[in-house]
């Protein structure tokens, strides 16, 4: 007998006449609107399938595979043996049945209520009840299970214990089932171990999600999400009759069209391409609920004023994580390693685990967004070339930006099919409209920052104080210069906020500006203080949650190009001095052993509660990004390179001082990433010709009286191991990689040839780096001296070798500084 029949109009009905022995009890029956019509018949009378039991590899693949079955099914219908309808007060009867169902009791059938967009209830009689929207309202209080989630919500939007929580009440016939009947839940694939027992299942179930988790987070840079809730805000709302309009005028029907991959929205600065696809993604995640073309969407947004979100490689990092986020079982795809320090090495990485994502059979139709996509800074072209090689019948782009050649070139001349928007300059007539009106409404709040110094605005001043607003973004932005340099007291403070504002490379708390702007004290005493003299900036910043932004790419444009005589007299390298300088000031003073009063040096990072107060507040900016201000204050020059960099010189204290603390607080501030690409720099900086003279080579005479050093610096040096004099210096015309002495002990042997050296030493040969039954040396991580393989001395990370060399009981190190150190033991260990 059929258990489901077709009707007129293609649907799929439960047959009314079926007898009541014909489907077991607190059946689900599915199907998706394959050629084949495809069945699932499951039998929750003791809440198992009908899949062969004796065959263990089918029972797992099918029990982590069901809940994406479900999820990909056109429609689910659940028969309820225990619901009836035949009583004369047959709604009320029925409910109260509803409520009271065994169905809503089993752990399988968690996965089977939230995975179905569609699911039809029907009575023991074949009756139908509704649908799971019509009693959406039933369904959560009979679970407590969110609207949300029964809607279709994305499930990692809830917590982990919310979710866990929703199987609590819930019996399994099998304990372990309990779990089990999670892993679609947490979109976890994992091995079914019957046996193992409730407890170690819920244990293995939760070291998965804990792992993934945490993989998740340091994947995370910016989210997304709340980019796009910021740039909402800082809009003043969606003005929403305007982006449906433009929707309709551009079309976007196409796009959805299998033949066309990609769509591009161009056009010129301010005419509302951000608000555009910030509508655009509303309407696509209505979609992705109601189950429409799109399933799923990752987006981001490109500013190039924040160094966070203006790379390739940000880009990158936060379309993987919202499709990580969306899909966690997409996280076995990312290597250990998902960053790394060497940017040419992450943009391959990110890229092929991208890809990866991308081809994997299991994913649907995917659209993914960016916005503003010509402020992108960092390796644009790479990016255009992913985008275009990556964009399929599978998976639709929609990018905006202004009309760049270089973007222009890189899409419309590819040899993929791709769609292109009309410019928003052909759309001004069909949306002004609603353009109006909005500006209508913030018309009144536009002449309050306009005449903020002048006092109380009266209604007969509105005509000419509009009258009086300049024309053009130039215009406008020289007339707010103007009136800031009319402050008496504040215009310098002004400036000097301006300036931080424009060479930093994120957006900076309030506490963070008022340390890098060095105002004066009794104003960075309090952040309101502070806010005071940033509303004073007028239109060029805005604060929201105590961050300072600028109101527009535009607006950073005119501060570094028009005003920059003025913010910077004695030019922008100079600026990134200053705030270099502070920096280093702040950080020696803050930072110390413990800053949060940890205690264990292995204290989980996710289980660390900020104190209050915050002791990072006014250096976090500083911590992360001080050697991107060391960079770009020597662009184009030395001198200040000479300054921070020379032995005993900022830079070098710093680190003698304070290394492990600036560590320790970069792992707190979840930035080890960026603490390794810091360090990567430094490197880079300290082997620039005539700097750094890092040591390459040493090694011992042979009698073990002197000691010679190569280096990067042209130099070679000769020392006394003991007292750690440097007895000679030759010059040479290139770096030295590699030197020794010769059997004598008269010449060395170098990279530029053999030298004669003056000093004399005695022509006993001794064989190096072993006396009696004493070898000393270093463990193959460099963390240790090694006396026979034991370790006898932990070196501190400055003092880790670059290059070494071991004569008896002394052993010399080249440290990565330039120093040579030298250690002598007594007594054998």
């Amino acid at each position: 007998m059929r258990l489901l029949e077709r009707g007129d109009t293609g649907e799929f009905h439960l047959t009314k006449h079926l007898p009541n022995d014909a489907i077991p009890p607190y059946a689900i029956l599915s199907h998706t609107w394959r050629e084949d019509e495809e069945v699932l018949f499951k039998d929750l009378a003791d809440d198992t399938c009908c899949i062969d039991k004796s065959d263990g590899a089918e029972l797992q693949h099918a029990l982590n595979s069901m809940f994406r079955w479900y999820r990909n099914a056109a429609k689910c219908y659940v028969y309820l043996a225990d619901v009836s309808t035949s009583a004369p007060d047959n709604k009320s009867s029925w409910e109260a049945a509803f409520r009271a169902s065994k169905w809503f009791t089993r752990g399988w059938t968690l996965q089977e209520l939230i995975a179905p967009t569609i699911i039809e209830f029907f009575s023991i009689e074949g009756q139908r009840l509704g649908d799971k929207k019509s009693l959406e309202r039933q369904i959560h209080e009979i679970t407590g299970i969110p609207l949300g989630a029964l809607r279709g919500g994305i499930l990692s939007d809830f917590s982990i214990d919310e979710r866990m929580a929703w199987v609590k009440k819930r019996n399994t016939t099998r304990e372990e089932d309990k779990a089990y009947s999670l892993f679609g839940i947490f979109d976890v694939h994992m091995p079914l171990l019957y046996g193992e027992g409730e407890v170690e299942a819920f244990g293995r179930l939760r070291e998965r999600i804990d792992k993934d988790y945490h993989r998740l987070a340091d994947l995370r840079s910016a989210d997304p999400r709340l980019e796009k809730e910021r740039i909402e805000e800082a809009k003043g709302g969606l003005v929403v009759n305007a982006y449906r309009r433009a929707l309709e005028s551009l079309n976007l029907d196409r796009w959805h069209l299998p033949e066309n991959r990609m769509f591009w929205i161009r056009g010129g600065s301010g005419k509302g391409k951000t608000m555009l696809l910030c509508g655009i993604i509303n309407e696509l995640e209505r979609a992705m609920v109601a189950g429409g073309h799109c399933h799923n969407l990752a987006y981001y947004f490109c500013q190039a004023t924040d160094s966070r979100i203006n790379s390739a490689i940000a880009v990158l990092r936060g379309l993987i994580y919202l499709l990580v986020h969306r899909q966690p079982r997409l996280l076995s795809r990312l290597p250990e390693n998902i960053y790394p320090s060497d940017n040419a090495i992450a943009w391959i990485v990110l890229s092929r685990v991208f890809r990866e994502m991308l081809e994997d059979p299991n994913l649907k139709v995917t659209y993914l967004v960016i916005d503003a996509l010509d402020e992108c800074i960092t390796d644009l072209p790479k990016l255009l070339d992913l985008i275009v090689c990556t964009s399929s019948e599978r998976v639709k782009w929609l990018v905006a930006s202004q009309n760049r050649l270089m973007i222009e070139r890189k899409l419309r001349f590819s040899d993929r099919l791709i769609e292109f928007g009309l410019g928003l300059e052909t759309n001004v007539e069909q949306v002004s409209c609603d353009i109006d009106g909005y500006i209508d409404n913030k018309l009144s709040g536009l002449i309050s920052l306009w005449e903020l110094s002048k006092g109380e605005v009266e209604s007969w001043h509105v005509l000419p104080i509009v009258e009086d607003v300049p024309r053009g973004l130039d215009g406008m932005y020289e007339r707010m210069l103007t009136e800031i340099e009319q402050y008496r007291w504040d215009a310098d403070f002004c400036r000097r906020i301006l300036s931080v504002v424009t060479v930093t490379y994120r957006p900076l708390h309030l506490a963070e500006i008022g340390a890098l702007s060095r105002l004066l004290e009794q104003i960075t005493k309090s952040t309101e203080n502070v806010r005071k003299i940033v509303a004073k900036c007028r239109s060029f910043l805005t604060v929201r949650d105590n961050r300072i932004y600028l109101v527009h790419q535009s607006a950073k444009d005119y501060l570094s190009d028009r005003a920059s005589t003025l913010l910077f007299p004695h030019g922008v390298a100079m600026a990134h001095h200053d705030i270099l300088d502070r920096s280093m000031k702040l950080l020696s003073d803050k930072l110390q052993y413990d800053i949060y009063g940890l205690y264990e040096p292995e204290f989980p990072i996710d289980q660390v509660r900020v104190p209050d107060p915050d002791p990072l507040t006014t250096v976090r900016y500083s911590c992360v990004y001080w050697v991107n201000h060391l960079s770009d204050s020597i662009s184009g020059t030395n001198v200040n390179l000479d300054t921070f960099l020379q032995d005993d010189g900022a830079v070098h204290t710093f680190l003698k001082t304070k290394y492990l603390y600036w560590l320790e607080t970069l792992s707190l501030l979840r930035a080890m990433s960026e603490g390794v690409i810091a360090v990567g720099q430094l490197k880079g900086l300290l082997t620039l010709e005539g700097h750094g003279g890092w040591v390459r080579s040493v090694a011992f005479s042979p009698d073990g009286q002197r000691l010679v050093s190569g280096s990067y610096d042209q130099t070679i040096k000769i020392w006394d191991p003991e007292s750690g004099q440097c007895l000679q210096t030759e010059n040479v015309d290139r770096p030295v990689y590699h030197v020794s002495f010769d059997h004598t002990g008269r010449y060395l042997i170098t990279d530029a040839g053999r030298i004669d050296i003056t000093i004399a030493i005695t022509e006993s040969v001794v064989q190096p780096g072993y006396l009696g039954k004493q070898e000393y040396g270093f463990g193959c991580d460099k963390l240790w001296v090694t006396c026979n393989g034991k370790n006898v001395l932990w070196l501190p990370p400055e003092y880790r070798p670059s290059c070494s060399a071991v004569y008896g009981r002394m052993v010399s190190i080249g440290c990565s500084s330039g120093r040579v150190l030298t250690i002598g033991f007594s007594r054998n260990v």
